[in-house]
C-alpha cells in the first residue's frame, strides 16, 4: 500500500490507532501486568473478549504491542513493544499533526478519567497512601529555557524508578503501582498589548512516558 512506502503516512496511521480510549486501557493493563490475553483484558476492563481481541490486534498492527514468544496455549498473551508512546507531531505533515492531536486528546481524556477514578477511591486507601497522593496546579512566569529545565527535571523524576517496571525483584517491600502524570504548557497570548516583561515562548510538545 502507498502508506507503507511513506513514513509520514505510516506514522500518522499509527498515531490514529491511539485515538481510541479502550486502546489506552489495554496499554495500561499490559504495562501493569507485563502480559495479558484478550480474555484477561476483558475480565479486568469489563469488555467483551471479541472487542479486546480486535483492539489488541490494531495495537499489534501498528507496533505498540507484540505476542509473548514461546508461550504455549490456545490463546496468545500480548506484551508492550515499548513502554513509551511518542505523541509529538515533530516532522509530520498536516495529516500527521492532526493524527497526533487526536491521539493526544484521547490520551488526556483517558488520563483525566483515571485521575478522577483514583481520587474517588482515595479514602479507601490506608492513611500513608492517602498522605502520599498529591494533586496540584500553579501558574508562574518563566522563560522557555526555564520551562525546558523544569521539563527535564520532571522527566528525570518519572524515569528514576523505571527499572522496576520489568523487574519485580527490584521493587522494595510495600511497593505498589502508582501513576506520575506531569504536564507543562504555555498560556496563549491574549488580545491587546503584552504585559510588561513578557517574552517570546513556544508551546511544549507532548510525549507519553508509558501506559
Amino acid at each position: 500500500m502507498a502508506e507503507d512506502r511513506d513514513p509520514l503516512a505510516s506514522r500518522a496511521l499509527a498515531l490514529r490507532a491511539l485515538a481510541h480510549p479502550l486502546r489506552w486501557k489495554l496499554i495500561d493493563l499490559l504495562a501493569s501486568e507485563q502480559s495479558a490475553t484478550a480474555t484477561r483484558c476483558a475480565e479486568v476492563l469489563g469488555e467483551s473478549v471479541a472487542s479486546c481481541g480486535y483492539h489488541l490486534g490494531i495495537l499489534a498492527k501498528y507496533g505498540y504491542i507484540e505476542p509473548v514468544p514461546d508461550r504455549a496455549g490456545r490463546e496468545k498473551p500480548w506484551r508492550l513493544a515499548s513502554r513509551r508512546q511518542d505523541l509529538s507531531a515533530d516532522g509530520l505533515d498536516e495529516a500527521g499533526a492532526l493524527a497526533a492531536q487526536a491521539a493526544t486528546e484521547v490520551f488526556l481524556d483517558h488520563e483525566l478519567e483515571r485521575i478522577k477514578d483514583r481520587l474517588r477511591r482515595q479514602d479507601l486507601e490506608p492513611p500513608e497512601w492517602q498522605a502520599a497522593s498529591y494533586l496540584s496546579g500553579s501558574t508562574v512566569w518563566m522563560t522557555a529555557a526555564e520551562l525546558t529545565e523544569i521539563k527535564g527535571q520532571l522527566t528525570g523524576i518519572q524515569e528514576r524508578y523505571g527499572d522496576r517496571d520489568d523487574d519485580p525483584a527490584a521493587r522494595p517491600p510495600g511497593a505498589r503501582e502508582v501513576r506520575l502524570f506531569a504536564v507543562t504548557s504555555v498560556a496563549p497570548r491574549l488580545p491587546g498589548p503584552s504585559p510588561a516583561g513578557a517574552g517570546d515562548s513556544a508551546e511544549a510538545g507532548i510525549t507519553d512516558g508509558g501506559g
